[in-house]
């Protein structure tokens, strides 16, 4: 699905949560969005998944549509895992929420196959990062109609960002794409085309723009 944002901003009733930025996300594309701590980011998920109505410009698809096919993934104090759960419990509501079996066992069972067992009774805050992207991605990739990945400020807990971004990379289809929320100085360290929260313009590139 094709995303376009025109201008999107957001003010909140003590002054701007997202200055206006523009983002044009293709289907089967990877895009890094990146912005300054405290620039929007989650604003900016809750935008583009169709979940936040903007104050200023317009988004397309429709809200409807964008709430049918995105997933906002790991958003703070959205659709983070409470950090107390165990694993167990995050995995096993993230299935129920998907239509798949749901029980301890096929919890398990599914950690297994993914050699994170070992974290099965560990409280969710404690997982070891990669796993913590890792499995978070996979879980949105298995909801329902979702044809965009929106992973919001990965680097606040993972701090390899050329290990969040392969993890994301790995979620990419021909009919999937992913949104990476990141900081600038992720994106500086990565060296890769990225948008700008904040940025009136739908071409990469606007970090390294500035940066020269």
């Amino acid at each position: 699905m094709r995303i376009h944002a025109r201008r999107v901003g957001v003010t909140g009733p003590h002054g701007p949560l997202l200055k206006p930025t523009s983002l044009l996300v293709e289907p089967g594309e990877l895009v890094l969005v990146a912005g300054d701590p405290g620039a929007g980011h989650t604003a900016l998920g809750l935008v583009l998944s169709g979940r936040m109505r903007p104050s200023t410009g317009e988004v397309s698809p429709s809200a409807d549509r964008l709430r049918a096919h995105v997933v906002l993934v790991d958003s703070p104090d959205v659709s983070e895992p409470e950090a107390s759960l165990p694993l167990a419990g995050v995995v096993g509501e993230e299935l129920a929420v998907n239509g798949a079996r749901s029980g301890r066992r096929a919890v398990a069972d599914w950690l297994v196959e993914r050699g994170a067992d070992e974290h099965l009774d560990q409280r969710f805050e404690q997982v070891p990062a990669a796993t913590r992207c890792a499995l978070m991605l996979e879980l949105a990739a298995g909801r329902p109609g979702a044809t965009t990945l929106v992973l919001d400020s990965p680097d606040r807990y993972h701090g390899d960002p050329d290990g969040w971004l392969e993890l994301a990379r790995r979620q990419v289809t021909p009919e999937r794409s992913v949104v990476v929320l990141c900081t600038t100085t992720s994106a500086t360290v990565l060296d890769v085309p990225v948008a700008r929260i904040g940025a009136d313009g739908t071409g990469a590139d606007d970090l390294d723009e500035e940066s020269r």
